[in-house]
């Protein structure tokens, strides 16, 4: 199997990388490395099971390395959901016009297969909870759930026009190793400067669902070996969900601090474009015979681990 994974120097794309690997597929990731990091996939360049193409997805150049490929996953983005909100150009450059030239280049050299790592912002305040994969209306609430809900529909028109087929993968909020955003690395980051206090955005009260990147990572591949239609959407996440000051307090723990005082910003909104309540409904991969080995809680305790520990 030869894949291609743009973004695979990244968060999530790096232990992606590593189960392509591990399994013994070749390997190609395209990252510009201006979030990613060389370091996460330097084992894999050194043995040769993976090749590093140092490229913008909004350059040219890059196309080439899809020649002969089984799939891309494509992972590459902007993540940054409270910047969308005050420069939005970047958001859509790198998310809408990025995956369009993806898809174009896959139509070019006749690569079948796409995997795409969407969100459940492009469900916006959903008031179905856990909100199932046919929840409608689509409202986001953020630039970046709207890119994202954008990159769906070119994706879905891709495959039915040019015999594509893709799986598409709306996260709760993935969190581990390697992470370089997100409340549990800000709560570190914030720790670290100053131990007695912590600015928590908006009351604290926001709920989401959490879960541990390489158990989505399972999630992801499970989903591909068992669903064969041209487009095929499933939410990935745990089937719980946790408050923010909960997390807090795993954090402030992992670090071993005692006494920290929260100081709250204020508002049911942590930032514009916030979703205060989030858990996606998991039951359409569970039909297929998947189920979520870790829980929101647990999830976010390995993550503070490893947060704390800089890895």
């Amino acid at each position: 199997m030869f894949d291609v994974v743009t973004g695979g120097a990244g968060f999530i794309g790096s232990h992606l990388v590593d189960t392509l690997v591990a399994r013994g597929d070749r390997v190609v990731v395209i990252d510009s490395l201006a979030a990613g990091h060389e370091e996460t996939i330097v084992g894999h360049l050194k043995s040769g099971r993976a090749r590093l193409v140092k490229a913008d997805l909004l350059s040219d150049g890059w196309q080439d390395a899809l020649k002969g490929a089984d799939r891309v996953y494509h992972l590459a983005a902007d993540p940054d959901v409270r910047q969308s909100a005050m420069t939005p150009d970047p958001t859509f450059r790198n998310n809408i016009v990025a995956t369009y030239r993806v898809l174009e280049a896959m139509r070019v050299h006749a690569v079948p297969e796409l995997v795409f790592t969407s969100t459940s912002t492009v469900y916006g305040n959903a008031t179905v909870i856990p909100t199932p994969e046919y929840y409608a209306p689509f409202e986001p609430v953020s630039v970046y759930g709207a890119s994202k809900l954008a990159c769906e529909a070119l994706i879905s028109a891709y495959c039915h026009s040019f015999g594509m087929r893709s799986w598409q993968f709306r996260f709760a909020n993935i969190i581990g190793s390697r992470s370089g955003h997100g409340v549990i690395t800000d709560f570190v980051r914030k720790l670290k400067e100053n131990p007695k206090e912590l600015e928590i955005l908006g009351n604290g009260k926001q709920t989401k669902s959490y879960l541990e990147v390489r158990e989505c990572i399972r999630a992801v591949e499970f989903a591909i070996a068992h669903a064969k239609q041209p487009v095929n959407t499933f939410n990935i996440g745990s089937e719980d969900w946790i408050d923010v000051v909960a997390i807090a307090d795993i954090v402030t723990d992992a670090m071993g601090l005692k006494n920290v005082h929260y100081r709250f910003t204020g508002g049911e909104l942590g930032w514009v474009g916030d979703v205060p309540k989030m858990q996606l409904s998991v039951e359409r991969l569970k039909a297929l015979g998947w189920q979520p080995e870790l829980g929101s809680r647990e999830s976010v305790r390995i993550a503070a681990q490893a947060a704390v520990q800089g890895q």
